[in-house]
């Protein structure tokens, strides 16, 4: 090869050489480019989303409208915003007053164990029933199955007082009842469901509507209301109150959960 060939050839070389280097480095460029303006995607996709959730949690959200609905009483209410609830006989002497609110797990447990006591109780005549309706469980654990649920069970008493008891007997049910922080009475498909095992219910389109509209979600607000501003001093659920006193267990402190406790602390409150 000669000297000129020589040199050309590592000049074209070089040339290569630089060609490719500018490349690799356009190529970097881009790289880059792209990974800077993925970034700033990133970030603003970040802070939009911050903002939107900002935005949201400001937004008033369906119960804070509902204050604003008319209030619906339901059949068989009475007192201020239809917010007292008695079942039973009339000829009944006593009233117990029980509050419960719809999410408590242990309002479900008391209801499962001692719930056929005090069904039997009313049917009896022994004492009539005041039910108080809490929903403090949607501000504790944030949700609103309480205040749904309180809705459908005002529906559910709408048809009867009857249909009102077992509809609230198979939502506390071991097999219906959801876990404290599952909030599955949000749903009004699930209310629903659940509904199906009373007949009065299953075959009332009435209800069915009133459930799917929220007709008595006022009402909810307004039974949530009266628990704040009962007067019995009652703090939790489930609790028990006969002639303004509270029953408890054979611990002296809570609330009665077994049947021997419960029939033992209302007897003595009968015949006070």
């Amino acid at each position: 090869m000669s000297k000129r060939n020589s040199q050309s050839a590592k000049q074209a070389a070089r040339e290569r050489i630089r060609a490719q280097q500018e490349a690799e480095r356009k190529r970097e460029k881009r790289k880059r480019s792209i990974i800077v303006g993925t970034s700033i995607v990133g970030v603003l996709a970040l802070a939009g989303g911050v903002s939107y959730a900002v935005m949201q949690s400001n937004k008033p959200d369906y119960w804070d409208d509902a204050k604003n609905q008319k209030l619906v009483k339901p059949a068989n209410t009475s007192g201020k915003d239809g917010t007292t609830v008695v079942v039973g006989k009339a000829s009944a002497k006593k009233t117990l007053k029980v509050y419960e609110d719809p999410r408590c797990p242990i309002c479900a447990s008391f209801e499962q164990a001692v719930g056929p006591t005090v069904e039997k109780d009313i049917k009896d005549g022994k004492y009539k029933v005041q039910f108080v309706g809490a929903t403090f469980l949607d501000n504790n654990i944030p949700g609103e199955g309480s205040r749904n649920a309180m809705s459908a069970l005002g529906a559910a008493l709408n048809v009867s007082p009857d249909a009102f008891l077992a509809y609230k007997k198979a939502l506390y049910s071991a097999d219906n009842h959801p876990s404290e922080q599952d909030d599955k009475f949000k749903d009004d498909s699930y209310l629903l469901e659940v509904a199906n095992e009373v007949p009065a219910l299953k075959k009332s389109d009435a209800f069915k509507k009133a459930v799917k509209d929220g007709t008595y979600d006022r009402w909810a607000l307004a039974m949530g209301q009266a628990f704040q501003d009962d007067k019995d001093g009652v703090e939790g659920t489930p609790a028990f109150v006969m002639d303004g006193k509270q029953l408890k267990g054979s611990d002296g402190k809570n609330a009665p959960m077994s049947v021997a406790d419960f029939n033992k602390a209302v007897d003595a409150a009968l015949k006070a």
